[in-house]
């Protein structure tokens, strides 16, 4: 894949070039009720392109918390202090003021799928003719222990903000153990950037300091050759097969089987639990979970479970990667196929979602990572286009174009 092609995928606005063009839909009566659960980058896409396609024969109400999502996507630029955390802070004035999308700053705590209601944290009720459940990931903890004390800031916000200090306060000589957990997990470069991102500031600031990385998996996930060559580089002490199996926030230990000890003790200890869906008990409840994760309908993303009501971004199950970008191509088809379902049009087979991103290495190098899927007829699932995957090596120019692509997703989520 040359750099113009992978330019043109990642510039994310590209809707019409998957066959997702602005939908011309007739007002209903009544205009039809969608609920989004969740705003991140799978939650607030599909609450803006449900508006800006379906218009006013859709009423779309995100119930989201928060009045500022914390993008984890450059969050490691924080551990560097390349980016502020305020830079990387999004609200959804944009979604509330210009396509009309009603904002709940509440939890959903209960679903309803025979009545198609839900119930907010605050006791009120909304009822809904699809429900788009986005909530991200949680984690799976080996032990019950103080999170502040070893964060994994994999969601971003003030986990994150707290590494930073604990970093930048570590003695000279002291030690960063950062665990991996086992795939999938959100952002596959993600663990291996944070690596060569923190070892990198530590040899120009600390350089008696070491990091010693901790990996679930058997091998570096992806971008091996790129990732590998930097903890060489950097001096980082990898080991893959690594299972954690308990974690001491006191004494800021990590217990563990597969590696050369029993147990790393570390100055800043930075463990990544093993992934599930967010808000799990909620999903459970609601009968949308097959173990960790919700199995969909992979060409709608409805649930295979349970009708009228689909998973989009980190929590469902079709086998494609969990992250940021590819979670706005899947906003962006299942918005297509509910407008069409509901205004009683066919739903186009032939779709394409891409994953793409930038991983800094450094403070001023990054890597670039892309790949295609193309959705299959005869498997009922994503399948990858060949040869559009491709990846490309530590460079400064990858480094600017780093913020070009987060500015354009950013945008086309949030703007």
């Amino acid at each position: 894949m040359n750099r113009r092609h992978f330019i043109k995928w990642t510039s994310v606005g590209i809707a019409s070039a998957w066959g997702l063009g602005s939908l011309s839909m007739a007002r209903a009566a009544q205009p039809f009720k969608v609920v989004v659960m969740g705003g991140g980058f799978a939650g607030a896409t599909a609450a803006k392109y449900l508006k800006l396609w379906g218009g006013a024969s859709v009423d779309v109400t995100l119930v989201e918390p928060k009045t500022t999502y914390h993008t984890p996507i450059l969050s490691n630029l924080i551990l560097n202090d390349s980016i502020s955390p305020a830079k990387l802070g999004m609200n959804y004035d944009t979604l509330t003021g210009q396509y009309k999308v009603t904002h709940k700053a509440n939890k959903i705590s209960s679903i309803d799928p025979t009545e198609k209601r839900i119930t907010l944290d605050d006791g009120s009720t909304l009822t809904y003719d699809r429900l788009i459940v986005a909530p991200g990931v949680d984690f799976k903890y080996t032990n019950t222990y103080d999170v502040n004390k070893v964060p994994h800031a994999w969601q971003g916000g003030a986990q994150v903000t707290d590494l930073r200090r604990q970093i930048e306060t570590m003695p000279s000589n002291g030690h960063f153990v950062m665990t991996i957990p086992p795939s999938p997990f959100r952002c596959p470069p993600g663990p291996y950037e944070r690596a060569c991102v923190v070892a990198d500031w530590l040899n120009r600031n600390k350089p008696n300091a070491k990091v010693i990385v901790l990996d679930a998996n058997p091998d570096i996930v992806v971008e091996k050759e790129s990732f590998g060559a930097r903890f060489s580089q950097y001096g980082v002490e990898y080991h893959s097969n690594v299972k954690v199996t308990a974690v001491n926030s006191d004494t800021k230990t990590v217990s563990v089987s597969g590696a050369p000890r029993a147990s790393y003790t570390a100055e800043v200890l930075n463990v990544i639990p093993a992934h599930k869906a967010g808000a799990s008990a909620l999903l459970s409840a609601a009968g949308l979970l097959s173990g960790d994760w919700a199995p969909v309908n992979a060409r709608t993303f409805e649930s295979s479970q349970v009708s009228d009501i689909h998973i989009i971004g980190d929590a469902q199950a079709t086998g494609v990667p969990k992250a940021g970008h590819i979670a706005n191509s899947e906003a962006k088809v299942c918005a297509e196929a509910i407008l069409n379902s509901l205004h009683g049009k066919p739903n186009n087979s032939a779709q394409k979602i891409n994953s793409a991103c930038y991983s800094p290495v450094s403070a001023t190098e990054a890597t670039w990572l892309t790949g295609t899927y193309s959705y299959s007829d005869s498997t009922k699932a994503w399948i990858k286009v060949n040869p559009s995957f491709a990846a490309g090596p530590p460079s400064r120019k990858h480094y600017r174009e780093m913020f070009g692509w987060s500015s354009n997703l950013f945008s086309d989520t949030f703007a």
